[in-house]
């Protein structure tokens, strides 16, 4: 009888075993989501780069996805897509015709938010200066070299400029910050765009270069009396001021996140190849622009795996969707609706075998 009952009794006790191990916590790594092995590689434009960290980190917190991205510049983001080193590349400078041409294959633009380039200088007392667009020229063509210059001082007669020489600072490498201010600048004088043009990288007629919006931003607060332009965020987190800008409307525009915003309150091509610079809309902020990752239409090449390819469609779908939540924080306009109609299309359009991927 005494054996009968042990032998129920361990019966019992190894029931209990296996039922309770049923229900014991799973480790970390039969949790682990497939794609939580995907690293995904971009580079480019340092212009959206604090915004793109930002959504990047919380992207990889959300889906176990690695992005490794490298603020080169739009033109480095150009040349590694060219060579299919990256999966996305990134620029504030969408391919003209001729730029497309030169790609291997076709490739799709995707807007992923709006940005503006800002005039900012480091004088005393950090002074809220307006400037027109014929005197940015000027400053730029080298025309204007004092900021006590009478052009200056008529537009700012209760600002106490100084006789000292302005110091032009502007990239040194390729990129879609250049490109947006000269595109800018191409608009608004007729000089500018006969003798220097719109490029991500022109010929200077003056100043001195410095690489990234981080190297611009960093030696126009090293340097009494400089000048230059940098994107907005930039000149924020450096605590340096922005000067205001008059308009195509003759406004003075302050940058903001309305005033960008109502620089794109127009058409939208069903490419996205776009420019807003120099805006009709009476409010616009006129250096405002879209930023863009550029993707292959067609997925499959260089034995790559659908996998990798899906997971790159679904990160840009997220930016440009769930990740719009962290634009205005950073000083970044979100995609406006006509614009993201034109971005789902698009990327509705990227395939891997001739098949959409999402």
């Amino acid at each position: 009888m005494k054996t009968k009952r042990f032998v129920y009794i361990l019966t019992f006790i190894t029931f209990v075993g296996i039922l309770l191990s049923s229900f014991s916590p799973v480790s970390k790594s039969a949790l682990k989501s497939p794609a939580s092995d995907v690293e995904l590689l971009g580079a480019g434009a340092s212009f959206p780069y604090p915004l793109y960290s930002k959504m990047f980190s919380e992207y990889n917190a959300k889906t176990g996805v690695k992005i490794n991205y490298q603020s080169i510049g739009s033109g480095g983001g150009i040349k590694q897509l060219m060579s299919k080193t990256v999966d996305f590349g990134a620029s504030d400078a969408f391919l003209n015709d001729e730029d497309m041409a030169k790609m291997p294959a076709a490739v799709v633009h995707v807007p992923t938010c709006l940005g503006a380039d800002v005039i900012t200088y480091n004088l005393t007392g950090d002074p809220k200066l307006k400037f027109t667009p014929a005197v940015v020229a000027d400053i730029f063509l080298g025309k204007i070299t004092k900021w006590n210059d009478a052009q200056i001082k008529k537009l700012n007669p209760e600002v106490k400029l100084p006789d000292m020489p302005i110091s032009i600072v502007h990239r040194s490498d390729g990129s879609g910050t250049t490109f947006i201010f000269t595109d800018y600048l191409s608009k608004v004088s007729e000089e500018w765009k006969t003798k220097v043009g719109h490029k991500t990288s022109v010929d200077w007629p003056v100043g001195l270069g410095a690489k990234g919006n981080e190297g611009v931003s960093g030696m126009i607060k090293q340097t009494p009396g400089a000048l230059g332009y940098v994107e907005l965020i930039y000149a924020l987190q450096n605590k340096m001021p922005v000067g205001l800008l008059q308009n195509k409307s003759g406004r003075y525009v302050e940058v903001s996140i309305i005033s960008v915003t109502a620089a794109a309150n127009q058409a939208i091509p069903s490419d996205a190849r776009v420019s807003i610079t120099n805006t009709d809309a009476p409010d616009g902020y006129p250096i405002s622009s879209f930023t863009w990752i550029l993707l292959y239409k067609e997925q499959n090449y260089d034995n790559r795996a659908e996998d990798k390819a899906k997971e790159v469609v679904k990160l840009v779908w997220w930016m440009t969707h769930e990740g719009q939540q962290f634009t205005a924080p950073l000083i970044y306009a979100p995609l406006p609706k006509e614009a993201l109609k034109v971005v789902e299309a698009n990327l509705k359009s990227i395939v891997f075998n001739g098949k959409s991927l999402l």
